[in-house]
């Protein structure tokens, strides 16, 4: 059993003893710091639950508005949503806070819960900090019966979510629906098979397909849109006639592509075209973390934009997008943070952007695939050990590469002649990973094979010691 507390969320297998799973035990204890949480920063009484369709989401989602009730607070379930939705959902609610019950791309094994703050935002690593240590250390104290918080469904969220994309000036229902796209989506049967046939059909998309798209949480395969585990999409696409096909997460954050031969469109490639419209209609700056493609960077500047890197993790990409005024923004894992619509990943506004800019560029996906800088990203994980000092594998890293560009404000990014490669401890999972990019992938592949190597021989070298 694995249980995962961070500073943006606590994540874990369902099952096991209290403190090596996410039990009961522990929902109801970090529940319950981050409801004190709100209650000590918010004028306002009221947290928005939502959750993705896994399994154990019901159970999960049962006690945690029943924690956040006897503290007092009052609790809106949308019921199963997307994390986006969520998102949009906590400032329309006007309440303190959110939880999304989640554990994204994870296997079904895990849940999680992923805490907002009054914006609809991830909360800072400060407050997240907060929670766990008032989850730890605080005498948690719970409300007598006459100050029991009121609870209430709400199931419009994603309806009203759809409303607000359509009324984005850059996206064109006319121009989609006069194409008559053909379109394949696979949702791995959790809310996105609610919430993306919805807004395909409000876009005018008349011809779907649909893959998975019962929210019964059991995921038909590994549920990370990463094209290994796309093959039944794929062949249906190979074998039909399509325009193109939509991936996305148990929580509809992340949006992939497939090309209309079935073949994927790259997840890194998803913010870049989608920035690419954008950036064509509002020239601006744009922002991702130090993990994706320089691909972003190549036509900011070409647009006359800045570009800036965050290091990983949502809420630093958001902070770095305020900073920097950025217009559009997000990760390489098919993350689209667009501003006009809100500050967080949101699959949904990125699907109708990217129609748009299909219709209008009147060519078929895999042309404009091919107007794009062609980087091939490797990307690659070590698993860790208890006594691995991680620490010091990623100085003595650093040490050895010091004469080339370092950026160590995560992890340690070491920049060469055409590529690149970051490592960094994974804030979900027990692992150091190692991304490199180069103009082609056997060349970005032997350099993390390098790297790994490299760390190899210092965890060696350490035991021995």
């Amino acid at each position: 059993m694995t249980l995962i507390k961070s500073i943006s969320g606590i994540r874990g297998t369902i099952g096991g003893k209290e403190g090596e799973g996410l039990t009961p035990l522990d929902i109801v204890k970090f529940t319950t710091a981050f409801g004190y949480l709100c209650i000590e920063q918010s004028e306002f009484r009221k947290i928005v639950i939502g959750r993705d369709a896994r399994v154990s989401g019901q159970m999960v989602s049962n006690i945690v508005a029943s924690t956040l009730q006897s503290i007092g607070l009052e609790v809106i379930d949308l019921g199963l949503s997307t994390t986006p939705t969520v998102e949009i959902a906590v400032p329309l609610e006007k309440a303190a806070g959110g939880i999304i019950l989640t554990a994204s791309h994870n296997p079904g094994q895990w849940n999680a819960l992923k805490l907002l703050n009054s914006k609809g935002e991830f909360i800072s690593a400060m407050d997240g900090q907060k929670v766990l240590d008032m989850a730890e250390g605080a005498e948690l104290r719970y409300v007598e019966t006459k100050q029991l918080g009121k609870y209430s469904t709400n199931d419009t969220y994603i309806d009203k979510h759809i409303e607000m994309i359509l009324a984005l000036p850059l996206v064109d229902v006319e121009a989609i629906s006069k194409k008559d796209f053909r379109i394949a989506i696979d949702c791995v049967n959790s809310t996105g098979g609610i919430a993306i046939p919805k807004l395909l059909k409000a876009l005018g998309v008349k011809k779907i397909t649909e893959l998975y798209c019962e929210p019964t949480g059991h995921f038909p395969h590994n549920p990370e849109p990463l094209p290994e585990n796309l093959t039944h999409i794929s062949g249906q696409m190979r074998n039909g006639k399509f325009d193109l096909g939509i991936v996305v997460d148990p929580d509809v954050d992340r949006l992939a592509l497939l090309n209309e031969d079935g073949s994927p469109f790259g997840e890194e490639y998803t913010l870049v075209a989608v920035a690419d419209y954008v950036l064509k209609n509002s020239p601006g700056n744009t922002v991702s973390n130090l993990s994706s493609t320089k691909a972003l960077k190549d036509i900011t500047v070409k647009k006359g934009g800045n570009y800036n890197a965050a290091a990983v993790g949502e809420v630093n990409v958001v902070n770095k997008m305020k900073e920097t005024n950025a217009i559009i923004g997000g990760e390489g894992n098919g993350g689209v943070i667009y501003p006009k619509l809100h500050y967080g990943r949101d699959a949904l506004v990125g699907i109708a952007l990217f129609l748009t800019h299909l219709a209008k560029y009147n060519k078929p996906i895999s042309f404009l695939r091919g107007q794009y800088p062609n980087y091939h990203i490797s990307k690659n994980k070590i698993e860790l050990t208890p006594e691995t000092d991680v620490d010091g594998i990623l100085e003595a890293i650093e040490k050895k590469y010091k004469n080339n560009p370092i950026n160590t404000i995560d992890g340690v990014k070491i920049e060469f002649e055409n590529e690149w490669v970051h490592l960094r401890k994974s804030n979900t999972e027990p692992i150091i990973r190692i991304y490199s990019e180069s103009e082609t992938l056997a060349t970005a592949e032997h350099l993390a094979n390098k790297i790994i190597n490299d760390i190899k021989e210092l965890i060696a070298k350490k035991s021995e010691e």
